[in-house]
């Protein structure tokens, strides 16, 4: 695994449209207009890269199989900035945590993305009807909360 970064990551995401959306086995639920945050990580035994790994969200032809890749299938839900920060740390159910108690943050489905957590995550997927720029300095915080420095990346 030499040369291969892992770490975590926050997807920003713009849903341009309030709709319904089936996710996976979920279910079908109402995703109201506005933006998310969805914090994941590339640290698994089955995680090649956090490039990989990003660059697998941002593809639009690919294999439906995480709670994400349902929200990201619709043509209304466009990813618009990524933040990540390289660790081999397990820090993506702490930045979640941190993400989850950030003013106006909003779970609109429990447990998504989070259905295999260890520490009992109330999701990985954040609701906020606030503007993007306020929005990536809160989550540029929740980096710093949990001593991780976010690189920006805007799409």
């Amino acid at each position: 695994m030499k040369g291969m970064t892992r770490g975590v990551y926050a997807l920003i995401i713009k849903n341009r449209k309030e709709e319904y959306l089936q996710i996976g086995k979920m279910g079908n639920f109402l995703f109201p207009e506005g933006f998310y945050v969805y914090i994941g990580s590339a640290l698994g035994s089955t995680s090649t890269s956090l490039e990989h790994r990003l660059k697998r969200h941002l593809s639009p032809l690919k294999k439906l199989f995480w709670h994400i890749d349902y929200f990201l299938n619709s043509e209304n839900v466009k990813i618009i900035s990524i933040l990540s920060s390289n660790t081999t740390e397990r820090k993506e159910c702490e930045l979640a945590s941190t993400v989850s108690q950030l003013k106006k943050a909003d779970i609109i489905i429990p447990h998504f993305g989070a259905s295999d957590c260890r520490v009992n995550c109330g999701a990985h997927l954040f609701y906020f009807p606030i503007e993007q720029d306020e929005l990536i300095k809160q989550i540029q915080s929740a980096f710093s909360t949990i001593n991780l420095i976010a690189s920006l990346q805007s799409q």
